[in-house]
């Protein structure tokens, strides 16, 4: 008699797609709008002695200062939570 394979060795039928074509979806022109990298990069390698993260003028500086008030709270928040642990209770 002798050993079975369990698995069948016949190949599974092949799944077709049921996907549209491209030609199919409406077209949308969000995502074709100007090409806006050209004017990044002007503003980007402009030589004015700022560092990348504050090139594009105010939003930037206020995601900075957000940044740096929210990192500078949260260690102090740390250190004092930490101070606290380390202090025994009192009874």
């Amino acid at each position: 008699q002798g050993l079975k394979p369990i698995v069948s060795t016949e190949s599974p039928a092949p799944i077709i797609g049921t996907s549209k074509l491209a030609s199919d979806l409406p077209a949308t022109d969000s995502f074709l709008s100007k090409n806006k990298v050209p004017d990044l990069q002007k503003i980007f390698q402009k030589a004015d002695g700022l560092p990348v993260h504050l090139k594009r003028g105010v939003p930037d500086k206020l995601l900075y200062r957000t940044t740096m008030a929210l990192t500078i709270g949260g260690t102090i928040y740390c250190l004092v939570a930490l101070y606290m642990a380390s202090q025994p209770r009192s009874q």
